[in-house]
């Protein structure tokens, strides 16, 4: 994740960043090494519910694009939360990227400084089993 945000710095840091706790301090030391001043906030780390405060953020509207980098190769202690953030993506209609290819081509979408495009909303039919 610290790799991605170093190639990237210049343009994160014209946004706001929201970040779980372990990975914002990594991003915000790599950043100020760079000499990169970034608006970020930093919630708290993961498996101590950070992951589920972004996820509440994301209910709210108040994230339009989110970067989770998964190690599929390793446990996570919070699984579940994890989970319930990519969800709650999928669910409102936020791009989210969980490998560092699918967070290139994402930030280099030209649909980001398109006036005109507008995300169709995402619609759920209720179903009942009967």
């Amino acid at each position: 994740m610290v790799d991605w945000v170093k190639l990237n710095a210049a343009y994160l840091s014209k946004h706001s960043l929201v970040c779980t706790g372990t990975t914002g301090s990594l991003i915000k030391a790599a950043m100020e090494e760079m000499g990169i001043r970034s608006d970020m906030k930093c919630m708290h780390s993961g498996p101590m519910g950070g992951d589920a405060e972004i996820a509440a953020m994301v209910v709210r509207g108040e994230i339009d694009f989110a970067v989770f980098l998964i190690d599929d190769l390793n446990p996570q202690p919070h699984e579940a939360d994890i989970q319930m953030l990519l969800r709650q993506c999928r669910l409102h209609n936020v791009p989210i990227a969980c490998n560092r290819i699918s967070a290139d081509l994402i930030l280099a979408s030209t649909l980001w400084s398109n006036p005109d495009y507008r995300p169709i909303a995402q619609s759920y039919i209720r179903f009942d089993r009967k």
